[in-house]
């Protein structure tokens, strides 16, 4: 029996991590649990580099892959991890499988087990959701007028597929987006509910 678990919302740009992260948050602390809601890059120095970099198309994949997988790994140990420890259930927008699909996708080179091998010391979630999107939808969502060196349709393509890929060998739920936001969340909230149950970690009715 667990008395935590670490849960990952993941997927392409404008799939709604950031959005359902917060709301199932919410739902969480509803039903009596305590939640640390986080996400990726995160707030490090490192974090706060990366967030710089991704509006640069002059830094190359690896660079970027090696930063994430720097970042990861201090966030999991100095972060992540200790809330897990005090009984916290953790919520992050974004993970692994972001840099897995992201960096995989744009250079031939950079192979799904090198940038996993570069990531082999941070922490794996007992749970994550590949939240899955058309990539012609998914930048209709975004609000800013400029966007991060990762948002055009075709790259967002390649990386869907290989969210896809992974979410199949690895046997992870996905769950369209293209619905409005209340039922995608209510998928999401039956998976998770569905997970705590194994875990043996009771909530409020």
């Amino acid at each position: 029996m667990q008395h935590s678990i670490f849960i990952v919302l993941d997927g392409i740009d404008g799939s709604g991590t950031s959005t359902h992260s917060k709301l199932l948050a919410g739902f969480l602390s509803l039903k009596g649990l305590k939640i640390y809601l986080t996400q990726e890059p995160s707030n490090s120095d490192i974090g706060n580099l990366l967030r710089t970099y991704l509006k640069n198309d002059k830094i190359p994949a690896s660079t970027d892959a090696l930063l994430f997988a720097a970042d990861r790994v201090l966030h999991f140990n100095n972060d992540i991890k200790n809330k897990l420890e005090e009984g916290y259930t953790v919520i992050s927008d974004r993970y692994l499988e972001s840099s897995i699909a992201y960096q995989s996708s744009q250079s031939e080179e950079i192979s799904v087990e090198w940038v996993k091998t570069l990531n082999k010391f941070a922490g794996k979630p007992d749970l994550t959701i590949i939240l899955d999107i058309d990539p012609k939808l998914s930048l209709t969502r975004k609000h800013h007028k400029v966007l991060d060196k990762f948002e055009d349709t075709s790259l967002l393509e390649k990386v869907r597929q290989v969210y896809l890929d992974r979410a199949k060998n690895e046997e992870y739920i996905v769950i369209n987006t293209d619905d409005i936001i209340e039922i995608v969340q209510a998928n999401i909230q039956e998976v998770v509910i569905e997970k705590l149950d194994q875990c043996g970690i009771q909530i409020k009715n």
